[in-house]
């Protein structure tokens, strides 16, 4: 069912923050999610990641803070529940904090337009979110990208009503496509993000801290 996220700032309905195989105050690495323009899937993903929480910081694309008012989701709000980077350089300058091995283990996009899986496919990477998504690739960190147009029929929730929608064939190939991209898993629906997610926190191995020593991600 549909959620607005009002009371983001208390904390998003019906999740709780996962409990995972490290600590966060020793080791640091954690989730890089970027969220994109699109509106499927937008209130979940968001609800997903903040099960994350503390262990997870969001990228908006430009594209992504013009969509957020649109599902009643408030930024200056989300800025009380999560660190919050936006798209306000033309290089993408918070993508920099990738080459810090001990900051970020995976990188998800989520939800992700067509647009978006387009450039990702073809190693186009103009948005944060797809600088973010390449430069990932890059270093060897796992990403998953929660594609929206993936089934010859999609039914989305419009800022104004629920809406279907059949993606072309050629946003299907480029769906196609980008499961051919080093490092990337792709999830077709809300169910699957929920299980790469689990799956990729269930792959983590941290050491365990050592006296004046930092723990890297795996």
């Amino acid at each position: 069912m549909y959620r607005k996220l009002n009371n983001l700032a208390a904390g998003p309905t019906m999740t709780h923050t996962r409990s995972l195989p490290y600590d966060i105050d020793s080791a640091p690495a954690r989730f890089a999610w970027a969220v994109t323009g699109s509106g499927h899937g937008l209130v979940e993903s968001l609800e997903i990641a903040a099960t994350l929480l503390p262990h997870v910081d969001l990228f908006l694309s430009r594209a992504a803070q013009e969509v957020l008012p649109l599902y009643q989701i408030d930024l200056a709000q989300l800025k009380q529940r999560f660190r919050v980077f936006r798209d306000n350089s033309a290089s993408a300058v918070p993508v920099g904090m990738l080459y810090d091995e001990t900051r970020y283990h995976t990188v998800v996009v989520a939800p992700a337009t067509s647009n978006t899986v387009a450039k990702c496919a073809f190693g186009i990477s103009d948005t944060l979110p797809t600088n973010m998504f390449a430069q990932a690739g890059k270093l060897g960190i796992p990403g998953i990208v929660f594609a929206c147009d993936t089934q010859p029929v999609v039914v989305t929730k419009s800022p104004l009503d629920w809406v279907e929608l059949r993606p072309r064939n050629i946003e299907l190939d480029n769906v196609a496509r980008l499961r051919q991209i080093d490092h990337c898993h792709v999830v077709c629906s809300l169910d699957e993000l929920r299980a790469a997610i689990d799956a990729r926190i269930a792959d983590i191995r941290m050491p365990a801290p050592e006296a004046e020593s930092t723990c890297t991600s795996a």
